[in-house]
């Protein structure tokens, strides 16, 4: 029995390395956000700075690894098989639930899911115990620290709304005494700028990375043979009022001798800061866990007393972490951040909310979304009577964004925001979480840094009544996922520490391999999607400005329309015949996938006619009609689709033999209408388009040929209304695919047909 203990602690090293590589995964947004997006630095030189930041943080970070030890329960209240589930229920939750977050592309927080892991599983072995003992359920409050959690707790709510507040205030600041066009102002206005940043996050950096290490607690000369962690504490203001002036001459001499972009050098500065931060910060939730069930285990292996004796008021007791220990987390943090694609795709969902530009918006607005932006526009309209006209015009000039005309093809390549935003985003943040620090509080740096972004784009107009409701509807989504994280954390852990207390020799294990096994499906899923997202046949938007350049771009958007708009009209034809629910769901998603890119490239319509020259407008016209056309084809097939979906759903009875072998025959007839076309518009013999319309009457022809048997049918042997309703509805909706289907290659052979008769007129004067 005693040996499963020590297996025990082996399983919690490989879940810590586990738990580091899907924890940076997540938390990488919180340091890369600001650099990424302002792209004021090469992604390479990003990635350095932000791995030196880690790997320095990551050694400086054994002051908060007390918080697994003693923050969230009473160690002296259990024993040591006790404290060995808690330890063993809260990695295993800790690590399915990040991946999961990962996996979807959501920033969540790792301090708040290890807090609430250690809650959970804590209450659960509390309520374990006090039911064998046969005591009252108000005795959980002893085995609880309720003090330290529930400061912790009311910490990291009040920093999303602090955080917000304070990101925003700032910005708005900034912008107006800044404009977009800081690069232009005077040198004394930059400096200034870049000495309150630099001192902000220099004092960070002292704060949070130096204040909690041991290098921190030895006496030095040079303070008056006092530590250097009560110099920090005891002289903010004139370290501060020192680091002012230091800096803000610093980045004078910088912008007006050295012709230095300070804004770059504050982005740097503030992504190693960052970094470091949360190195030290949140180190301890993918480590302190392990660590601290191996410090339990050595003390219990030397007490020789049974695991069910040996109480855990040993764990109260402060404990320095090893330094090479924490060096070779920092190395496995270092790696996960260069070759993770989870934490790019987290990343990508931060840089998409706070985008100053048009981004392809990834959430649905909801009620909740547009009732805060309809308040914020009374808000702000309410503000326009009380300032003066003046200062209105005043203000609205610093909000003016630069023209600058930029090639369509160079659009992606834009940064999401510009330099004074990032600077603000990791200047507001460091002093945020600086003072958090301060009070020993372990904050969430994921949900500072991220509302201090929200804030600030806010701030900065980005969310435009374009984007508006799509962006807050995406915050509200991510908030509403850290609530989620906070109560499946708790009784996710609660519920893994109950299984494992009833028969720790055969839970332990079959845990273990379930959440081994979980990780390794999602990571094959995840790689599958990445790869199906490249391979995918996915439309493209139109680059060209002349007729000929959008008919040769729009041939493939085509083909592609046509090749899956063959597969969904059979999936959903089979499906009906099969009954098969879960292939027509399917179908449904596939349908609905073709939607939303064919009205993405009608959303692209506007910047595509901006983009067009004086001479191609015709071009327009030609590339409107296609997309209408494109855009009747996928409503056509969502009809079809989503009936024959319905149908089988409500378990309606199953069509006719008859009118399934009728539905095959015109499957097979679009079918080869589909291929022919396809083929046309893949190898560009746009003259087989003709041969294509000469065809259109005879599946015209079978079409009116169906509805009329099922007339006749409905008359002498129908007996099913909902039957009838389904064949005429799909037959009907079939024809109307046809049309949109040949009035697109129609538009098409017209189109190309025109634009390719004056090549073949020859020249009179050669003659």
């Amino acid at each position: 029995m005693d040996n499963i203990y020590l297996y025990m602690i082996i399983a919690l090293a490989i879940l810590a390395i586990a738990d580091l590589v899907v924890g940076v995964s997540n938390d990488a947004v919180n340091f890369l956000n600001s650099a990424i997006g302002s792209k004021a630095i090469s992604f390479k030189t990003i990635m350095i700075v932000a791995s030196l930041g880690v790997a320095v943080g990551a050694v400086f970070s054994s002051g908060m690894m007390e918080v697994a030890r003693k923050g969230i329960f009473n160690p002296s209240e259990f024993m040591f098989n006790e404290i060995m589930i808690i330890f063993m229920a809260v990695m295993i939750t800790d690590i399915l639930l990040l991946d999961f977050f990962n996996s979807v592309g959501m920033p969540t927080s790792t301090t708040v899911s290890i807090v609430f892991e250690l809650l959970g599983a804590a209450v659960a072995m509390a309520l374990i115990k006090i039911g064998h003992d046969g005591g009252d359920f108000s005795e959980v409050i002893n085995y609880i620290n309720t003090s330290k959690a529930s400061q912790i707790i009311f910490g990291i709510l009040l920093s999303v709304v602090v955080a917000f507040s304070i990101g925003a205030l700032v910005q708005w600041v900034s912008r107006v005494l800044l404009s977009y066009n800081f690069q232009k102002k005077a040198a004394w206005v930059g400096a200034l700028f870049g000495g309150f940043a630099l001192t902000a996050i220099t004092y960070f950096i002292f704060m949070k990375g130096l204040k909690g290490t041991s290098y921190a607690k030895e006496s030095y000369d040079i303070l008056g043979g006092g530590t250097m962690k009560d110099f920090l504490e005891n002289q903010v203001l004139s370290i501060v009022v020192v680091s002012s002036v230091f800096w803000s001459l610093f980045s004078y001499c910088l912008i007006a001798f050295a012709k230095t972009n300070i804004y770059k050098l504050i982005i740097i500065v503030g992504t190693f800061a960052l970094a470091l931060a949360f190195a030290g910060n949140d180190l301890v939730n993918f480590i302190g866990v392990p660590v601290a069930a191996y410090n339990a285990f050595q003390e219990w292996s030397a007490s020789g007393l049974l695991a069910t004796e040996f109480s855990m008021e040993v764990l109260a007791q402060k404990v320095p972490t090893n330094n090479w220990l924490l060096f070779g987390a920092g190395m496995v943090m270092v790696l996960t951040l260069w070759f993770s694609t989870k934490a790019k795709n987290v990343v990508k969902t931060s840089l998409d909310l706070s985008s100053q530009g048009e981004t392809k918006e990834r959430f649905q607005p909801n009620f909740l979304s547009r009732g805060f932006v309809r308040f914020a526009m009374a808000m702000s309209q309410m503000t326009s009577y009380m300032l003066p006209e003046s200062w209105q015009a005043k203000i609205e000039k610093q909000f003016e964004v630069p023209v600058i005309a930029i090639p369509k093809n160079k659009i992606l390549e834009l940064p999401a925001f510009d330099l004074v935003r990032a600077a603000v985003n990791l200047m507001v943040a460091a002093v945020l979480i600086s003072i958090a620090t301060s009070y020993k509080l372990p904050l969430s740096t994921t949900y500072v840094t991220f509302m201090v972004a929200m804030g600030s784009s806010l701030a900065d107009r980005a969310w435009g009544a374009e984007s508006a409701v799509y962006r807050v509807a995406g915050v509200l989504n991510v908030i509403g996922g850290w609530f989620f994280t906070a109560f499946s954390a708790f009784t996710a852990a609660a519920f893994v520490a109950y299984l494992l207390n009833l028969n720790i020799t055969v839970m332990f294990p079959i845990l273990l391999v379930i959440a081994f096994g979980l990780i390794i499906r999602s990571s094959i899923v995840h790689n599958r999607k990445s790869k199906e997202v490249r391979a995918e046949d996915s439309l493209i938007k139109a680059e060209s400005s002349s007729v000929q350049g959008v008919i040769h771009e729009s041939a493939e958007n085509i083909a592609n329309v046509v090749k899956r708009g063959n597969k969904i009209y059979s999936n959903a034809i089979n499906g009906l015949a099969k009954q098969d629910l879960l292939s027509l769901k399917k179908n449904k998603k596939q349908v609905d996938k073709l939607s939303v890119e064919v009205e993405d490239l009608r959303n692209n319509i506007f910047y595509f006619i901006k983009n067009l020259d004086d001479s191609s407008i015709g071009a327009s016209n030609f590339y409107i009609n296609v997309l209408g056309y494109l855009q009747d084809m996928t409503q056509s097939l969502e009809y079809i689709t989503k009936v024959s979906y319905k149908h089988v759903n409500n378990n309606h009875k199953k069509l006719k033999f008859n009118q399934i072998k009728e539905l095959k025959e015109v499957d097979g007839t679009l079918e080869k209408l589909f291929n022919d076309t396809k083929l046309a518009f893949d190898s560009r013999s746009f003259e087989q388009i003709g041969n294509i319309l000469n065809k259109k009457d005879d599946a015209f022809n079978i079409l009116s040929e169906k509805i009329q048997k099922q007339v006749e049918r409905t008359r002498t042997e129908e007996s099913s209304p909902k039957n009838t309703t389904l064949y005429f509805g799909l037959l009907l909706e079939t024809k109307d695919l046809l049309k949109a289907t040949m009035a697109l290659l129609d538009e098409y052979y017209n189109a190309h047909d025109a634009s390719v008769k004056p090549a073949t007129i020859s020249n009179p004067d050669e003659e």
